[in-house]
Formats: C-alpha cells, sequence, structure tokens
C-alpha cells in the first residue's frame, strides 16, 4: 500500500508541476479559451491512466488462469508435483512472502510466471514442457526467479508505472492537441471549445506519446529481470540459475502477450526492437550473473 501510496503521490507532484510550467508560459489561458480546463484534464487523466492499470493488477490471476488454462496444484498427484510445492514454499519462506498457489499449465514450451495483485496472495504456475526439459535444479533455480519477483513487489510497480506514464499520455496528447489545433485555428483564437483538427491531433499524439511511454515500461521490465536472476541465483546458487537461463536460450520460449512481462523469458529482438522487448537477451543476463559472481556478490 505504500508503494501505491507513493506512485500516487509522485506522480500528482509533477502534474502539479506540469501545470505550473503552464501557468508560467500563459498556456493555460489559451487552453481556457478552447474550453480546456486544466484540473479537469489533470483529474481524468489520472483516472483513466491508473484505472486501466490497476484493473488489469487486479484481474491478473483470473486471466492467467484462463488464458493459460492453469490448473492449481491443491493435492499434489505426483511426486513431482509434491517437489514443486516444496520447492515454492522453501523460496517463500526465505523470502519472507506467504504461500503462493501454485499451477501447472500445458505447453511444450519451456516457461513460468508470477502475477497477482499482492506479495501475500500471488500465483506463480510452470508449463508441463519446463517439468519436463530441465533438472531438478533448473527448475528450483526459475522458482526462485519467479518467488523474487513476487517478493518484490514487482508486478504491482509495473502496473504502478503503467499507470503513470498512462497518465502523462493522456494528459499531454490533450495539451499539445490544444495547443496545435490552435497554432492552426487562426481567425478562430476566440472561439472556445475544440477546432476540427484537436481530436485528430490527440489521437495522432496520444499513439505517438504511447510509444514512447511503453518503452519505458519495457525499460523497468528488463531491469527487473535483471533483480529476479539474482534473486533466483541467491535462492538456488548462480550456477543453477546459469544453467536454467542457458537452458532456455536454447529452447526459444515465449508467452501471450498479456502475460509475457511475467515470464521468465520473452521474445529475442535486434536494433530499436530491443527497446521494446520485456525481457533482456538471455546473453546478458547470464554475463550479467557471471558478473555479479566474480564481484563476489554472489
Amino acid at each position: 500500500m505504500k508503494r501505491v501510496v507513493l506512485f500516487v503521490l509522485t506522480n500528482l507532484a509533477v502534474l502539479v508541476v506540469i501545470s505550473i510550467v503552464l501557468r508560467l508560459l500563459g498556456l493555460d489561458v489559451l487552453l481556457a479559451r478552447r474550453g480546456i480546463d486544466m484540473g479537469s484534464v489533470l483529474v481524468f487523466a489520472t483516472a483513466v491512466g491508473f484505472a486501466g492499470s490497476f484493473i488489469s493488477l487486479a484481474m491478473s490471476k483470473w486471466m492467467a488462469k484462463h488464458l493459460m488454462g492453469v490448473q492449481l496444484i491443491e493435492q499434489p498427484a505426483s511426486e513431482a508435483e509434491r517437489e514443486l510445492l516444496a520447492i515454492v514454499r522453501r523460496h517463500a519462506e526465505r523470502v519472507g512472502i506467504a504461500m503462493p498457489e501454485v499451477g501447472l499449465f500445458d505447453s511444450a514450451e519451456m516457461n513460468a510466471f508470477a502475477t497477482g495483485a499482492r506479495r501475500d496472495h500471488a500465483l506463480v504456475a510452470v508449463s508441463s514442457g519446463l517439468m519436463r526439459g530441465m533438472t531438478a535444479n533448473e527448475v528450483d533455480a526459475v522458482l526462485g526467479h519467479e518467488i523474487t519477483h513476487v517478493a518484490n513487489g514487482d508486478m504491482v510497480t509495473l502496473a504502478l508505472i503503467q499507470g503513470v506514464v498512462n497518465t502523462f499520455v493522456i494528459f499531454l496528447s490533450r495539451v499539445f492537441g490544444t495547443l496545435l489545433d490552435s497554432a492552426l485555428g487562426g481567425a478562430r483564437e476566440q472561439r472556445r471549445g475544440p477546432g476540427p483538427f484537436y481530436f485528430l491531433f490527440v489521437i495522432v499524439l496520444q499513439i505517438l506519446l504511447g510509444v514512447l511511454a511503453n518503452i519505458v515500461v519495457m525499460w523497468f521490465s528488463r531491469r527487473r529481470e535483471f533483480r529476479a536472476d539474482r534473486g533466483g541465483a541467491q535462492l538456488a546458487g548462480t550456477g543453477n540459475m546459469i544453467a536454467a537461463l542457458e537452458r532456455l536460450e536454447q529452447a526459444h520460449a515465449a508467452l501471450p502477450a498479456q502475460l509475457a512481462a511475467f515470464g521468465i523469458s520473452g521474445s529475442a529482438a535486434r536494433g530499436l526492437a530491443h527497446l521494446f522487448m520485456s525481457h533482456p537477451p538471455i546473453p546478458e543476463r547470464i554475463a550479467a550473473l557471471r558478473a555479479a559472481q566474480l564481484a563476489g556478490q554472489l
């Protein structure tokens, strides 16, 4: 809850600073002439920007279960399922979180993910392909990685960052849309209300700013993967974490777009496409672990 309050207050503080700058530049008067109340736009942008992110976060476990067909392990039916529960419980106790729900989903690809709106009400799911294709030590490391995501509150933080950037996209697209529409208005300067180009500008700006905002969100997503790798190494051993990543590199695995940021591996990309990756390339992750090991940090 403290994290949510801090992000919201930070978001509001930055928006207030922007509104003050617009006022000092006299742009608030121009916006008012066009029938745009800056305070109302701020409230609207914040409400809409955060609403989508929090709704998505609140529904993340439900979505994961239905989208991926996750079957929760309530009464283990095999030794492998019992071992899976035991590993998750051990890692959860070490990082100080409540035991997450644990499930399996049917997929030939090796992957796993963690999701949930709260650290103590999370879901960790593993693919059948990962269970078949990895050694026990590698599975241990993958689960350590996912439990680290939960312990770090990465799902909540990602939703908050998405909410912040959404707010700026909505707010700035309307402000700049009004300014551009006014610049083309000429004789319409004194007329209240948006001109004929306003909505076109808002749509185009929202798309362009949304692309830039997504770069910020994906940058954070990649940073948290490095932290989760280190957490997995601390919980299950650096050698096991590296071995698990090497195994994933050999068998390309990807989750659906809605869950891609929550999985242990993602799609590879080159050039500018790298900016939109939710996960760093696996060789970079392995190199980071080896560097930390050499530096005595693991």
